[in-house]
Order: structure tokens, then C-alpha cells, then sequence
């Protein structure tokens, strides 16, 4: 099965990347649509997930936005399979930017700068075009199985100029270094991977998300700022909000909690005006109530 998923991400690679721009996109877009119409596990946790987000949406409005929050999302992956083919012109011309300067100003001035941002529009695009204009992009990446389709998404990443880190406790020693050179670290930031992440009101309703952004930021003292990327026809949106203030009292797990609380706060209110954009096909709250279909007894 795992080799059967790689080869399927491998010739999906190969195939979209060649193909005409509209042909290419045409696909994505009748896949979706089939996706969604078969229904399945992931189509029901997104379809869960945006109904927490708009509860006062009607049944048939829900399933819009499910449709066409498939269609995001299969776009994405069609960006993806034909990003590496891109030149740099087009990888810059086709983002559009806001308040750029929350990100730029603390490099330029050698004291780096930490991105955290949810799983909303193009994110790899995102860091392609910083790439290309010539600052130095250090991730991290969650470790996929099967190994192959790992290292194939780890090149990928790396040829377009990204140093992508495989997750771990390890991980958070590098990223301070690069941020003490004053380096750019970007991280997705929505999901806890690691199960030592901190509890958040996300709209409305308990989570957790990684406290790794929070710590590098007052560790290093690198600024801490959110994005958010959202599709356009034919480009990305990538809009920037200001750093995050270190609390000045509290303990240090209480000032980690509190910049935790404003970065979800910050992606909640983007989501609820991107929804569809906003590709969480998994589990992302905690309670008790809010459970897979399978789980449910």
C-alpha cells in the first residue's frame, strides 16, 4: 500500500507537470469534484472542521463550501507537481503581497524573524518567492510515510531553495541557530504533531497547537509574526501581521500559552474570512464530542 501511494504521488508528479496550464488545472478541479462526491473519511472531517467554523450555515451552503474548499485544495496539489518547472519570474510575479516589511525588516537588520502560519492556500509557494528573492528559508517538515514519499517532498522543498528540517525535539536547537544569524524560519502552526503542544481556544472549541514558534521567539529574541496565504485567480495572497509581544509577566509556560492563544486567535478570524482555503482535512480539535465518523460509537 505505501509503495502504491508513492507511485501515485510519483506519476501524478510527472504527468501534471508537463501538461497545458489549462488542461492541468481542469484536472485538479474534476478530481476534486470527485473526490468530494465520493465522500470518505477525509471529506468528513473537513466537512466537520468548516462546520465549526461557519455553525450558521445551512446544509446545502456547508456542502458548497466543502466543494470548493476540495477544489483549494487540489489546486495546491496541482501547484505542487508543476512549482519545480516554474521559473523565478513567474514564482515572483504570481504572489501578491501585504505588510511585507514584518518580515523583511527584522532579516535585513540581522535579527531573523519566525513565520507562523496555518495549512491555508499555497504555503510552498509562499516560500518559493522568498527564496527567490534571496532570503534564506528554514522549515520543518512532518515525517510522511512512505520514507520515499518523504524524501521526494524534502528535495522538492530543498530545490526551491528551502532548509527543511525533519520534526523533532532536535529540530527547535537549529532553528535558534539560523534565527541567531538571522535567518527565516517558517512554520505551520495549526496542528500539534507533537503531542506536547498547548491547549488554545480556537474558535470556540478546545485545541492545541505547537508552542515551538512561542519558544523560538522568546529564546532568541526574533520577532514572532503570522501570515496568511489565500488564492487569487492565478496567484497567491500573502498577508502579514504585526510581531506577537513577549508578555512582560507570567511565567515562561504562561507567556508561551499566551502568544500560543494569539496565533490562534489570528488564524481563526483569517479562516472564518478564507474558509476554503484552509486545507484541514484532519483532526485539528480536541473535545470529546468531536470525533472521526469511525470513532463515534
Amino acid at each position: 500500500m505505501k509503495n502504491l501511494t508513492y507511485w501515485a504521488y510519483n506519476g501524478a508528479w510527472f504527468i501534471v507537470r508537463y501538461l497545458p496550464s489549462k488542461i492541468a488545472y481542469a484536472l485538479a478541479q474534476f478530481v476534486a469534484d470527485r473526490i468530494y462526491g465520493r465522500g470518505g473519511r477525509q471529506i468528513d472531517r473537513l466537512r466537520l472542521n468548516y462546520a465549526r467554523v461557519h455553525p450558521e450555515l445551512n446544509g446545502l451552503e456547508l456542502e458548497e463550501l466543502v466543494k470548493n474548499g476540495m477544489r483549494s485544495y487540489l489546486r495546491y496539489w496541482c501547484d505542487t507537481f508543476r512549482l519545480p518547472s516554474w521559473s523565478k519570474e513567474k514564482i515572483i510575479a504570481d504572489v501578491v503581497v501585504e505588510n511585507q516589511h514584518f518580515l523583511t525588516d527584522p532579516i535585513d537588520q540581522g535579527i531573523g524573524c519566525i513565520v507562523s502560519l496555518p495549512h491555508a492556500g499555497n504555503w510552498d509557494h509562499a516560500g518559493a518567492y522568498f527564496c527567490a528573492l534571496g532570503y534564506k528559508v528554514v522549515t520543518v517538515a512532518e515525517h510522511l510515510e512512505p520514507e520515499k514519499l518523504f524524501r521526494k517532498f524534502l528535495a522538492y522543498r530543498e530545490a526551491v531553495g528551502m532548509e527543511v528540517l525533519d520534526a523533532s525535539a532536535r529540530s527547535l536547537g537549529t532553528l535558534s541557530q539560523r534565527l541567531r544569524a538571522g535567518g527565516l524560519v517558517a512554520l505551520v502552526a495549526d496542528r500539534d504533531l507533537s503531542k506536547s503542544g498547548v491547549n488554545v481556544n480556537f474558535l470556540g472549541h478546545p485545541s492545541r497547537m505547537p508552542l515551538g514558534p512561542a519558544v523560538l521567539s522568546i529564546q532568541t529574541g526574533a520577532p514572532l509574526i503570522t501570515a496568511f496565504v489565500t488564492y487569487e485567480p492565478g496567484k497567491i495572497r500573502i498577508v502579514f501581521q504585526e510581531p506577537i509581544a513577549i508578555p512582560n509577566t507570567g511565567t515562561q509556560a504562561q507567556k508561551i500559552e499566551q502568544m500560543v492563544q494569539e496565533c490562534a486567535d489570528r488564524f481563526a478570524s483569517n479562516i472564518v474570512a478564507n474558509t476554503v482555503d484552509w486545507h484541514m482535512l484532519q483532526r485539528i480539535w480536541i473535545d470529546g464530542d468531536f470525533k472521526e465518523p469511525s470513532e463515534r460509537a
